[in-house]
């Protein structure tokens, strides 16, 4: 089927997204956060957002629906994250999802939400080539990817061994008494500050490191190194520089991000990188990215900030690919998967 009309449900974390495409054309975009019921507890509280997706959801896809100016008889298939993700968070969109494709009897497909994060550079920048490299970064997740087919083929290369990018950023957050989430209060605070003031420490790019965990990352020790630095100059009664702390820890997440990134392209041979993700709307990593690729001959994809969250758009474009690939459904009896792994596209 060519430029199919494809609903996409989003709601694997905090953000309850309904999108509608055709093809990679996106016509609505609606998201419904309920990230401020989680300030006060400095990070996502898996039942108060499951609750917050049920009382969103029908708001939310009535106006993708009246914004696309279509109605549900109009589609032709409905696509839905059925993981990774919250378990409950997951349960809520995967049961709309069937209860609309069984109303409708349209087909349904249950996708990857990392997948997703790829697949949304379709909607601005169109198909992806093949092969090409993708850096997905984040609250959960850092993987880097090598993507054949959107649809069907995804290997990764390698991923976090703890602490992901996005998790990193608010505890460190945390640590320096900035807002929840950490990212954006992070960045900002990193304006005017001196990236090298505090050499934070980039783990698993030593050569010892490399030779096992080449394209693999860890950020948890540079938390701890920040959280040492801290209670050292409380110890000895001297004020951080924020803006110098701040640039710091983020220079050192987004140097081995970059540097491992446009290690992978070479590796694969691929002149094209796509960066996905909620870590990939930070002004610090988009520029050294731009600056690096640019520097290795190779293409950098990215999404507009808007994009970059959870949306049902991206769900939508990885649902419209599916069809567009002739894939089989998924049953109506599919079930929501917190560990489904990247490889598999299609539940």
């Amino acid at each position: 089927m060519s430029q199919p009309l494809v609903l996409g449900i989003e709601s694997s974390c905090d953000e309850t997204g309904v999108g509608i495409v055709r093809g990679r054309e996106l016509l609505a975009n609606e998201v419904a956060s309920s990230m401020e019921l989680h300030v006060r507890f400095g990070g996502v509280v898996p039942e108060v957002a499951s609750r917050a997706h049920l009382q969103a959801l029908l708001p939310t896809l009535r106006r993708a629906l009246d914004t696309a100016g279509v109605g549900l008889s109009d589609l032709d298939a409905i696509a839905v994250t059925a993981g990774p993700g919250l378990m409950g968070a997951l349960v809520v969109g995967l049961s709309a999802a069937k209860a609309l494709a069984l109303a409708l009897d349209k087909p349904l497909y249950g996708v990857n939400h990392l997948v997703g994060h790829v697949g949304v550079d379709m909607i601005e920048h169109g198909r992806l080539p093949r092969p090409c490299c993708a850096l997905l970064v984040s609250g959960g997740h850092t993987s880097l990817l090598a993507v054949g087919d959107i649809a069907s083929d995804i290997r990764e290369l390698g991923s976090t061994i703890d602490d992901a990018a996005g998790e990193a950023y608010d505890k460190v957050a945390r640590v320096l008494g900035l807002a929840y989430p950490g990212g954006p209060a992070i960045d900002k605070a990193a304006v005017g500050g001196d990236p090298k003031a505090v050499a934070f420490p980039r783990a698993l790019t030593v050569p010892k490191d490399l030779a096992k965990h080449r394209f693999d990352f860890s950020f948890s020790g540079l938390k701890t190194a920040v959280a040492r630095h801290v209670e050292t100059a409380a110890l000895v009664g001297r004020e951080i520089n924020l803006p110098d702390v701040a640039a710091s820890f983020q220079e050192a997440v987004c140097d081995v991000l970059s540097a491992k990134a446009v290690d992978a392209c070479r590796f694969l041979g691929a002149d094209t990188l796509v960066l996905g993700g909620g870590v990939a709307a930070n002004s610090r990593l988009r520029a050294l990215l731009e600056e690096r690729t640019a520097d290795a001959g190779v293409a950098l994809r990215r999404p507009s900030p808007v994009l970059c969250t959870d949306t049902g758009a991206m769900i939508a474009v990885l649902g419209a690919a599916v069809v567009e690939a002739g894939l089989p459904p998924s049953g109506l009896d599919i079930g929501a998967n917190p560990g489904l792994p990247v490889t598999r596209v299609l539940v």
